[in-house]
């Protein structure tokens, strides 16, 4: 029987039975799972190893990439912007950086920008996973680059790049980029440890994602955008597996956290502006999220998806029971929902990438404990 540490309310044991059967079944190396409900954890849990040959306990702060659940993080950074009125969503980029205006992006706007229907889901220059750490360069790219379709007429996963225009956006409206500003105006004052840019003073409780063996190749078609996307250059988790990259701040995928720090503060979006009593945003910031931006098949991922505000929103089939669900996930498995009818956040970090499904938005390990978390309540 696998030894789970932490905190579980009585009305949630089944989550606690379905964490000990992930890893009971061999499923997990180490993970955490958090449920937040009106700003409060009821669950905060971990276990496991911060390695595959498990020699090392996850214990109660270790940090892993969370890899696209950090976008969850750059999404709530503008609400928390737009909230206070330092700008608006439906700003036009060019409006904080004149140099974006080039090649037909003088009309792109913010929104367009988060929910990924901007047409620069990619580089039209070659490109190494080095090249992911240096900010100034891609960000100059992309403001130098031309959409490859008309912004907002679809959606097209930005799985990397999105952090680099948005970054650039926060710093010229803030000064501070993008990683400094979460930091000190969303993280520090909820006492949340998450991370994007992770200094080396965080290093010893930090672990590297364990890549996964089970996950077969996609096919796709030579010359789509979904191809240009994903080989240049091509999406390989070993890139995660530096320092560079831990040290980079890619709003978009290198959040290094846990479930408690995604929790607490994704807590703002469930509980309307509060987190474990401290109030960062205004009671109505959250419903900006659920502007919807797009919804059909996505032109990188391949599957239909109804984008808001950056978090993708409940749909047929959905996510969870209640209407008013905003979430995202994160390569190899990680997952943040924010239940605004429930005010519960539920969120799920792991290191071992892909266990029983290859999904953007959870596989099986992540899904088990949310239904046992609905079947809890």
């Amino acid at each position: 029987m696998a030894e789970i540490h932490g905190h579980c309310d009585t009305k949630f044991e089944k989550v606690r039975d379905a964490f000990g059967k992930n890893f009971d079944k061999g499923f997990e190396v180490g993970a955490s799972v958090a449920i937040a409900i009106d700003g409060e954890l009821v669950v905060d849990m971990w276990g496991g190893h911060t390695d595959m040959e498990r020699t090392t306990p996850w214990q109660e702060n270790t940090l892993t990439n969370v890899w696209s659940s950090t976008k969850t993080m750059m999404f709530l950074t503008l609400v928390y912007l737009a909230d206070k009125g330092e700008l608006s969503l439906y700003d036009k980029v060019a409006k904080f950086w004149p140099e974006f205006a080039q090649n037909g992006k003088e009309n792109i706007e913010i929104r367009h920008l988060m929910a990924h229907t901007s047409g620069l889901s990619g580089f039209d220059a070659p490109m190494t996973h080095a090249d992911y750490e240096d900010f100034e360069k891609c960000a100059s790219l992309l403001a130098g680059q031309a959409p490859w379709w008309e912004s907002g007429t679809a959606s097209g996963y930005h799985a990397i790049n999105q952090g680099f225009p948005i970054g650039e956006v926060v710093r010229r409206v803030t000064g501070e980029t993008m990683g400094t500003f979460f930091r000190k105006n969303i993280a520090e004052p909820l006492n949340a440890d998450f991370h994007i840019g992770t200094g080396p003073e965080h290093d010893d409780r930090s672990c590297f994602v364990i890549l996964p063996t089970d996950v077969p190749a996609a096919e796709i078609e030579p010359g789509s955008v979904a191809f240009k996307t994903f080989t240049n250059p091509l999406m390989d988790p070993s890139m995660a597996l530096t320092i560079g990259w831990r040290r980079a701040e890619i709003g978009a995928a290198n959040g290094h956290g846990n479930a408690r720090s995604m929790a607490k503060i994704q807590s703002l979006m469930s509980n309307r502006g509060v987190s474990g009593g401290v109030r960062l945003m205004s009671e109505k910031a959250p419903e900006m999220v659920f502007d919807e931006q797009s919804n059909g098949v996505d032109l990188v991922i391949g599957v239909p998806v109804r984008f808001g505000m950056g978090y993708a929103l409940n749909d047929n089939p959905p996510i969870t029971p209640s209407p008013n669900t905003c979430f995202w996930g994160g390569w190899g498995g990680s997952m943040v929902i924010n239940d605004l009818d429930r005010r519960m956040t539920f969120c799920y970090a792991m290191n071992r990438m892909f266990v029983g499904g290859d999904s953007t938005i959870g596989d099986d390990r992540g899904q088990s404990l949310l239904t046992a978390a609905y079947e809890s309540l």
